[in-house]
């Protein structure tokens, strides 16, 4: 499913070079699902919560537009357990996409709140290659829905604003802030915003697709 809010228009300037396109990294690129229901298992292990009633918890705060898994911990009073990095695996289409969108001459960066070592671990899944710029927050020292992680990111790609694109699954972190600076904005529905209503974005998100691949469509 792809849906255009409204049509792409970029700076005459920029069909002369290459479009940024930048990414998220977690429920983006990487599928997190496995990961997030195992740290969830760990942190109720010894509490009276049954998985499935944690599970309802972060679904029904997901589609309220909240970040679900976050809210869901708050809301039990959990103690968040260490990121199990080792779960975490590339969604199958996201080599061929950003293969492609290579290809057709964009520049691909990153930007993306990540424990230290997302250049590694990038390169550990074959994916480091495409990326000309990696802005993430343990290394920057800022997190996204601030700004300034925004502008550091489009300062080492040496864009502009109007010239960029995030692609991410949240709206609260990566869509609404992107746009705020004038970014365009493709919302990838992945991770827990599968739950949510497409009409939750479709006053904020240029795009709203449901796969990487819809990427090589938008960016033909």
């Amino acid at each position: 499913m792809i849906k255009q809010a409204d049509k792409l228009e970029f700076d005459e300037v920029i069909w002369l070079d290459a479009i940024w396109i930048f990414f998220d990294v977690g429920s983006t690129l990487v599928d997190e699902a496995e990961a997030y229901n195992h740290r969830a298992r760990e942190m109720i292990e010894n509490a009276d919560i049954a998985f499935s009633v944690f599970d309802d918890k972060r679904i029904e705060l997901a589609k309220q537009g909240f970040d679900g898994n976050s809210e869901a911990i708050k809301y039990f009073g959990l103690k968040k357990t260490p990121w199990p990095l080792e779960d975490e695996i590339p969604f199958e289409d996201a080599l061929d996409t950003l293969e492609s969108l290579k290809k057709r001459g964009y520049k691909l960066g990153i930007i993306a709140n990540q424990s230290a070592g997302t250049a590694q671990r990038l390169e550990n899944w074959g994916l480091l290659k495409y990326f000309d710029v990696v802005a993430a927050s343990a290394e920057l020292g800022v997190s996204k829905p601030d700004r300034l992680i925004f502008e550091k990111a489009i300062e080492l790609a040496g864009c502009q604003f109007h010239n960029a694109v995030m692609v991410g699954d949240r709206l609260d972190n990566d869509i609404i802030p992107a746009k705020a600076l004038g970014m365009k904005t493709v919302w990838i529905r992945k991770g827990l915003s599968i739950y949510q209503s497409v009409d939750l974005g479709k006053d904020i998100a240029d795009w709203i697709i449901d796969t990487l691949s819809d990427l090589k469509v938008i960016f033909s």
